[in-house]
């Protein structure tokens, strides 16, 4: 009789290389990761730069819920759909005027309700919201559901689609207390991948719940889509970390 034993697909000649190039025992800092980061061999795509946090929080605490919104100074480099719910008015003009390529109400309700979700972010008028929170368990999931606390339930269409259209990333801990961030990509320049990078870190950084006591921070390291993990030195942002 055969027996079938599950085998772990093993890591790419390109993989390979890239682990040669740091050292996985060592945190270094944000400069000098992005620098190691950029030299690895790169894949035939133009790969996510993505930060991984792990915190010191209990996330089934609701006073150690981290989340909240960052601008990145030079945008995540990806095309942003966006979807706004607004009834027919200022609101929704604004938007159409600011770029979304979805403005509706009543039609775009029904098009959630009957499982549609092709667009990255949506946005919702307060007026709008009374509807819009009865697609919980469509958008729910998956990370659309609009919230005033991430900027993205307001009167003010004009902003919020600028503001995500040119680059504002939302960050959420999950159920293990990690979160993970995109900050640009692969063929981004290296100071701008810093940069993005610094402009998230000290954004987690500040969302720190007062309620939490001991080391926020645990660990921090960027990644490319297929790259090993650069671990970071988080010392430089001792003061909000800790």
């Amino acid at each position: 009789m055969l027996v079938r034993t599950a085998t772990k697909a093993m890591p790419s000649k390109r993989y390979k290389k890239a682990l040669e190039m740091v050292d996985t025992r060592k945190a270094y800092p944000l400069k000098a990761a992005v620098e190691i980061l950029v030299k690895f061999p790169k894949a035939k795509f133009n790969e996510t730069v993505d930060l991984a946090f792990r915190l010191g929080v209990d996330p089934k605490q609701s006073d150690q819920m981290v989340r909240g919104t960052v601008p990145l100074p030079h945008g995540s480099g990806k095309t942003v759909r966006v979807l706004v719910f607004a009834k027919p008015g200022p609101a929704a003009e604004a938007a159409k005027s600011a770029g979304a390529e979805f403005v509706g109400f009543d039609d775009m309700i029904k098009k959630c309700t009957d499982g549609w979700t092709d667009f990255d972010v949506a946005i919702a008028t307060p007026e709008a919201m009374g509807e819009v929170r009865k697609l919980g368990k469509v958008l729910g999931p998956r990370g659309l559901m609009p919230n005033p606390k991430t900027g993205t339930v307001t009167d003010d269409t004009t902003k919020a689609v600028k503001e995500v259209k040119a680059g504002r990333v939302e960050f959420k801990i999950d159920k293990a207390g990690n979160i993970h961030v995109p900050v640009g990509k692969a063929s981004f320049p290296t100071s701008q991948i810093e940069e993005n990078a610094r402009a998230v870190i000290e954004a987690v950084a500040k969302a720190r719940p007062h309620s939490v006591k001991g080391t926020y921070i645990e660990s921090c390291a960027i990644s490319a889509t297929m790259s090993p993990p650069v671990r970071l030195d988080i010392r430089e942002f001792a003061a909000t970390t800790h």
